[in-house]
């Protein structure tokens, strides 16, 4: 599936969804003082085991600029147990997960927010307006870094500095949310 054309300017949804650190976060407790990333992943899909690497990499660089981040999964456990809790927090912590990754039992916060599939990635100014809805690098799926151009780092840098994101944006593309 591929992600919708960026509605720029609409407000984030808030949430209060549990971490694997068992804490509950919400979007503003989530948000840096120049924007916010929230990006909806899961353990099982391809394409986002393809790029866990690269999400800690580019987490990394987006909060020395100010930009919080945070990983909502939204995907049904029962017919998915690769994306249970407890296997939500084995995948953190093997990854080095340096940003909350947050359960969405319900999927009310997916469907809030849009979400369509994983992994989908939601950049907001500081002002929690929608800046940037598009792929996180032209690698895809593929799991080679290279020499990519980074489409997601770029925009949220972009926001960070100006509030704005670019107007060309190029969809991310992943495995559908599994829905209740």
């Amino acid at each position: 599936m591929h992600t919708p054309v960026c509605e720029f300017g609409l407000v984030a949804p808030d949430f209060n969804l549990q971490g694997v650190d068992n804490r509950y976060w919400t979007r503003d407790g989530c948000a840096g003082e120049n924007g916010l990333l929230v990006m909806f992943i899961c353990n099982h899909c391809p394409y986002v085991k393809a790029i866990q690497g690269r999400l800690v990499e580019d987490v990394a660089v987006l909060k020395e600029n100010g930009i919080g981040v945070v990983a909502i999964m939204s995907n049904d456990p029962n017919d998915y147990p690769a994306d249970s809790f407890e296997n939500m927090q084995k995948v953190a912590n093997e990854k080095n997960y340096n940003f909350p990754y947050l359960i969405d039992g319900t999927q009310e916060t997916a469907k809030a927010f849009g979400a369509i599939c994983t992994p989908d990635f939601f950049g907001y100014n500081a002002k929690m307006e929608l800046q940037y809805r598009g792929r996180l690098d032209e690698s895809g799926v593929q799991s080679n870094e290279g020499d990519v151009k980074r489409d997601l780092v770029e925009a949220m840098l972009l926001v960070a500095k100006t509030g704005k994101g670019p107007i060309q944006q190029i969809p991310s593309m992943g495995c559908s949310i599994k829905w209740l």
